[in-house]
């Protein structure tokens, strides 16, 4: 049985899942992307830094993206799954403000990533004799430190208001995290200006970044077309095909949550969409971005190999 036995200032977290047999399997469900996830990330790393044919900037842009999705989805579901077993969905206010503070700093730091990686791959097909310059190991680093502080600086400002503002109603979040939104519906304060600044945050973070990616991928699409390999016309496109898909998975619904006004959104709605850009995407990144890719399964085999010598 579920208790709200909390102190004043614990939030509650009422959770994605209703506590019947459907919000079990669920529960599972979630549980199993998740451990997918951990396993799929993790392995790109170790992949990464064990096979020397991988140390390129593409791949250190990847190892980057692998580390942010473990951390992304470690700061929602342990959480999670933690108060749907326990019956226990209190968290507490600085708690709240941890986990918000990380969501929105990985979430930034991702978004501003998956740009990075759109460029070098516009880089590499369409200027690939200015590549070594273009993508030198410094201009990875600064891509990479680039997305974390600018993530963060967004986060400290949107965390810092949510934990000023003085909330006056029911404790209870309509939600599985601590998202920032979801949290002002409880203020005892008109939040109008809020609202615009999460509007504009948006469209730096989600709108923009998106717009980069997909003109990045349409000027490959362009270059290949011209190529006088069919084989590396087909490639070309389902490299763009299956990298914009998980793009899109990521920063539409993403998107489409925080661009509404608060009028035509829903607890519901809200939870299903944060689902796609919270939960699933960690999963598919791997995926696609990488287990996909021939260089990758040539380095997992090289790894393989060198662990079942060492064995012997």
């Amino acid at each position: 049985m579920e208790y709200y036995n909390q102190t004043s200032t614990d939030f509650i977290l009422l959770g994605l899942f209703p506590p019947s047999r459907t919000g079990l399997f669920l529960f599972i469900l979630i549980v199993l992307i998740f451990l997918m996830a951990l396993i799929g990330n993790q392995s790109m790393i170790f992949l990464i830094i064990l096979d020397a044919h991988l140390h390129t900037p593409m791949y250190f842009l990847l190892s980057q993206l692998s580390l942010i999705d473990i951390n992304y989805i470690s700061t929602i579901v342990p959480k999670m799954a933690s108060g749907f077993l326990s019956g226990n969905k209190s968290i507490s206010f600085i708690g709240c403000g941890v986990q918000s503070f990380f969501f929105l700093t990985l979430g930034g730091a991702e978004a501003l990533l998956l740009t990075s990686m759109a460029y070098d791959r516009y880089v590499a097909i369409c200027f690939p004799l200015h590549y070594p310059v273009r993508m030198s190991k410094r201009v990875c680093v600064l891509m990479i430190t680039g997305s974390w502080i600018t993530g963060s600086i967004n986060s400290c400002a949107h965390t810092t208001y949510a934990l000023r503002i003085p909330y006056c109603r029911s404790r209870a979040i309509n939600h599985f995290f601590c998202d920032v939104p979801a949290m002002l519906t409880l203020a005892c304060m008109n939040t109008w200006v809020y609202e615009c600044t999460v509007f504009v945050s948006t469209t730096l973070f989600l709108v923009f970044p998106f717009i980069v990616i997909a003109c990045s991928y349409g000027w490959i699409l362009l270059a290949v077309y011209h190529m006088h390999s069919a084989e590396g016309r087909k490639k070309a496109y389902s490299i763009c095909g299956t990298h914009l898909t998980v793009v899109t998975f990521y920063y539409a619904p993403f998107a489409f949550t925080y661009l509404r006004p608060r009028s035509l959104r829903s607890p519901t709605e809200d939870k299903a969409l944060a689902v796609f850009y919270t939960i699933l995407t960690p999963m598919l990144n791997p995926i696609i971005y990488s287990l996909r890719n021939r260089e990758v399964m040539g380095a997992l085999r090289r790894v393989g190999q060198i662990i079942r010598s060492v064995k012997m």
